[in-house]
């Protein structure tokens, strides 16, 4: 393991562990290590990953040698975890027994995961990675928040286990939790020790060696096999840093109900998603059109000339938007795994709640009208200032028919980009420049389409080799992401396994093979 990556041991002695009764049987008060035996590890990598192996890429996951899976394509279960306990530095170290094969002929990816160990002082996961017959041994697959119970501890991917699942969009993203237990004995073992009622539980760098020490009561041996909600999680994902301003009446001269004159809608659908299509496995390009403008840096995209109706008083606003955004990637031969187009875009808001709507294309087969959001505003008051409407920020998250629509890539309320939006209550209100305040990305969209400055007017963003600088976004080839784990020693395979965890939310019909 490489050295940077190790975390001070003074973190293991600060969340020291709970080891189960019987397990810390230090002979004598200079021994630093003590065996520890019988310890199951439950991770299930990430749960949008599971998601996407098993339905996009219509792949398998087959624990083996002593591995289980929980049902519903749930978390991995390692077992017969043995190692020390070093009563010195508070440090459990464990390895563990079973493997996991993880395939898809579809995507042509193959690769094992084995010998999996758990070092609290180091605060990692590592395993052996086997692809294209070739080994890498004590890969750093996450970082662990480690907790004394050591149940449900937060892990957060790592550079190499994005070269590993084959985008760089997942290093830095939020994994599943980590659960590291004690198997009980299935009889208590009659020794000296066995009138204890409570395991050690060390709580601090100095070692214990008291047999009178208070300790705290024996662990919870449940496992939790449930997901995190680590799909709305991701540090890479834009996040609204400012509230909608409060509106003042003066200045306003519109009717307090009535037709919109005009108006812009900013979106970036997801800028992980983003990253995908245009740096990660697809290696494709996104094209705005039909007045839509993509902002400069692979940023979020501003649908412009909105009509529909709104109501200052009941707080009511439904509005329309022109232009079209479409994603496509994975080419072979000329076809595309991937061919996503949304259009039509919609708002309905009521007092501060709504949701987003479009129509959906994909691989030629349309749906329209797709609720693919609902919205959530920090205000419901739709008071204009200069005759003109504007919210920034608003919460977008993921409904069951827009994960349908989407392909199942991403959970029912997985939060998406946020959406801002400018309507103009008249004809000669004046919009604010910008992306309609959807706070999703870098650069700045137009609202006119004119291809302001900043912005990609009516443009593409893509092609092998292009690196969009979005916000939080990892950009380059799968190669160049100073991983220890190189996409060429793995193969194509794990080259081209998608980022589905990381935020790929593909549209899209399996592609019938001939």
């Amino acid at each position: 393991m490489a050295a940077h990556r190790r975390r001070p041991l003074a973190l293991a002695a600060a969340v020291a562990v709970a080891l189960g009764a019987g397990a810390l049987a230090v002979t004598s008060a200079s021994a630093a290590e003590a065996p520890l035996k019988d310890y199951e590890l439950t991770w299930g990598i990430k749960q949008s990953y599971r998601s996407y192996v098993t339905g996009m890429a219509a792949g398998s996951f087959t624990p083996a040698d002593g591995a289980t899976q929980a049902a519903g394509n749930g978390a991995f279960t390692f077992t017969a975890g043995s190692g020390t306990y070093d009563s010195d530095t508070h440090a459990v170290r464990l390895g563990f027994e079973g493997s996991l094969k993880i395939a898809s002929k579809l995507h042509g990816f193959e690769l094992t995961l084995s010998d999996v160990r758990f070092d609290s002082g180091a605060a990692e996961i590592t395993a052996d990675v086997t692809s294209g017959g070739t080994t890498q041994n004590d890969v750093p697959l996450a970082d662990v928040t480690v907790t004394r119970s050591m149940t449900d501890m937060e892990t957060r991917l790592t550079k190499e286990a994005a070269t590993v699942l084959g985008s760089a969009g997942y290093e830095g993203a939020a994994g599943d939790p980590l659960t590291v237990t004690q198997k009980p004995a299935a009889t208590p073992t009659a020794t000296a020790t066995a009138t204890d009622s409570t395991s050690p539980k060390p709580t601090s760098s100095e070692p214990t060696s008291s047999a009178s020490a208070s300790t705290s009561a024996s662990p919870s041996t449940s496992v939790s096999s449930s997901s995190s909600a680590s799909s709305s999680a991701s540090p890479s994902d834009p996040a609204s840093q400012s509230p909608s301003p409060s509106a003042s009446e003066s200045g306003t001269g519109a009717a307090p109900r009535g037709e919109i004159a005009d108006g812009t809608l900013g979106w970036g659908v997801k800028q992980s998603f983003r990253t995908y299509v245009v740096d990660g496995a697809a290696q494709g390009r996104i094209t705005a059109s039909g007045g839509a403008t993509q902002a400069a840096g692979n940023g979020a995209f501003t649908f412009p000339d909105a009509t529909g109706t709104y109501d200052t008083d009941a707080d009511t606003l439904s509005a329309s938007f022109k232009g079209a955004v479409n994603f496509k990637g994975h080419e072979a031969n000329g076809e595309y795994g991937l061919d996503l187009t949304l259009s039509d875009l919609r708002v309905e808001l009521d007092g501060g709640s709504g949701e987003l709507t479009a129509d959906v294309d994909s691989l030629g087969e349309t749906s329209d009208d797709v609720v693919l959001a609902e919205l959530s505003a920090d205000t419901a008051d739709l008071t204009a200032t200069d005759d003109v409407i504007t919210l920034k920020g608003v919460t977008a998250t993921l409904t069951e028919a827009g994960a349908e629509a989407f392909g199942g890539f991403y959970p029912k309320g997985t939060e998406l980009d946020p959406v801002g939006l400018s309507v103009a209550l008249s004809e000669d209100a004046q919009l604010p420049d910008g992306d309609g305040g959807s706070d999703s990305g870098s650069g700045s969209g137009s609202g006119s389409g004119s291809g302001g400055s900043g912005t990609s007017s009516g443009g593409t963003t893509g092609g092998a080799g292009t690196t969009g600088s979005t916000t939080g976004g990892v950009g380059g080839a799968l190669a160049s992401t100073g991983s220890e784990v190189p996409a060429g020693a793995l193969g194509a395979a794990a080259a081209v396994t998608v980022a589905a965890g990381a935020g790929v939310v593909v549209a899209m019909r399996r592609r019938r093979t001939v």
